[in-house]
């Protein structure tokens, strides 16, 4: 039996597979047959997604309620814009926007990935020599030190301490750092949002996520709308997809502003400090001009540029810091080693 609740599939795999079955469909194949050549190349989990929903098909059961079957797949937004797909008889079209968002999604991820990849490129290179300090010079230098007796600082003293931890008692060390690590994937795990909620609110990266909770609050209520689903259910799914928790209140009470007769600008104008003014501005153009949905896409546009601007700064800011941490504690380790030398050398000399 297959446990559907943590089955996952990488993006990639799920784009193909929502855009070969897009195409398909499109073609005038129905949609049992389609599934059957989906099948043909599918491997792993996806073939166990298209073996799960053929069954369900020949079973009655609609394709939104097969794929809600993945969470870990297919999210309340997607299910839902193919529930009302389904129910106005345009499964293809709407696949094919569906395949356009993921891959905008797919790029927008991409983006923040790229930003993230030199400082954790520097901070691999920064515990490289670390290591090596403490596996290779430190013993050498500490039995220097030893045999000659020099009164060494705190800091040599710290190092040669995790030194002698490290190679003498290598194994419980091991055991203890993969305990550690465990303890902090558990501890994440376990208090998630709390963490996330403390890393959002740090000054540079609040303004950045909340830049891409814009994009994504944007892009998924225009997908929505578009579907046909009432702007009450849209602004409800939409509260999932954001991170920051202050904007999914502002979305939770622009709701509940909606369902007492107000217009979703209306809603928003009471956060005009959460949310920005230009965006409040167009909405409220699209919606006097019937073309809420074409606004929404407008501005998720322009937030997915801003927030590529915003990753690019983030990234040359994030440079420089990188290296100058990495050279202050290297520079502290080497003055710790070399400190005491100098000390030594001193010392001779006035003999």
């Amino acid at each position: 039996m297959i446990n559907t609740n943590k089955l996952t599939i990488s993006s990639v795999e799920k784009i193909t597979m929502i855009s070969n079955f897009s195409t398909l469909l499109s073609s005038g194949i129905s949609i049992l047959e389609s599934i059957d050549s989906l099948l043909e190349d599918a491997k792993g989990n996806q073939k166990k997604i298209l073996d799960t929903l053929r069954a369900d098909l020949v079973q009655g059961i609609h394709v939104h309620e097969s794929f809600a079957k993945f969470p870990n797949v297919f999210d309340k937004v997607t299910i839902s814009i193919i529930k009302a797909s389904e129910e106005a008889g345009s499964l293809d079209t709407t696949l094919k926007d569906l395949r356009d968002n993921l891959k905008k999604e797919n790029e927008f991820l991409d983006k923040v990935k790229s930003a993230l990849t030199y400082p954790v490129l520097i901070f691999i290179v920064f515990l490289g020599v670390l290591s090596m300090i403490i596996i290779f010079v430190i013993p050498k230098i500490s039995v220097v030190f030893s045999r000659l007796r020099v009164n060494l600082p705190l800091p040599t003293k710290i190092m040669i301490f995790v030194s002698n931890i490290v190679l003498h008692y290598t194994v419980p060390f091991v055991i203890v750092s993969t305990a550690l690590i465990i303890g902090l994937i558990v501890i994440y795990k376990m208090n998630k949002k709390l963490l996330l909620g403390f890393i959002f609110s740090l000054p540079v990266i609040s303004e950045l996520v909340k830049q891409i909770d814009l994009v994504r609050f944007n892009r998924s209520l225009y997908y929505l709308l578009t579907a046909g689903i009432p702007i009450v259910s849209a602004l409800e799914l939409t509260q999932d997809v954001v991170f920051k928790k202050d904007i999914a209140k502002v979305l939770e009470k622009s709701k509940e502003m909606v369902i007492s007769g107000k217009k979703l600008s209306e809603g928003l104008k009471v956060y005009k400090g959460k949310i920005p003014a230009m965006m409040i501005k167009i909405i409220e153009a699209g919606e006097k001009s019937g073309s809420l949905d074409r606004s929404l896409k407008d501005i998720s546009e322009y937030f997915d540029y801003q927030v590529t601007n915003s990753l690019r700064t983030l990234t040359t800011l994030l440079e420089p810091v990188m290296l100058v941490f990495v050279g202050i504690i290297v520079g502290g380790m080497m003055l710790a080693i070399i400190g005491p030398i100098y000390s030594l050398i001193g010392q001779v000399g006035q003999r």
